[in-house]
């Protein structure tokens, strides 16, 4: 199985991370309902949201601190880094 993936064209790699990409940024929108609820008193877990802005920022720091910038990586997490960070104040209480 790894010998046939290491095999794929670099355009089939693009097309993965690209679709990588736009999954991560959907995952990452889908906390609007959560951040709708919690300005309407009902609240969340903080610590999920937290965590995932935590990680997300070490994921584009990582991207765009390399020498070859890794754009999809960036692009996958950067939103993660908003919308988690407003998911997880919008949770306090």
């Amino acid at each position: 199985m790894l010998k046939k993936l290491k095999s794929l064209d670099d355009e089939t790699v693009l097309t993965i991370g690209r679709i990588g990409s736009v999954l991560s940024v959907l995952m990452y929108v889908s906390y609007v309902p959560q951040i709708m609820n919690n300005l309407h008193g009902q609240y969340g877990n903080p610590i999920q949201p937290l965590v995932a802005a935590i990680n997300c920022t070490i994921w584009v720091l990582y991207a765009i601190l390399r020498e070859k910038k890794d754009w999809p990586l960036f692009i996958a997490n950067f939103p993660e880094i908003i919308f988690g960070l407003i998911t997880f104040f919008t949770s306090l209480h």
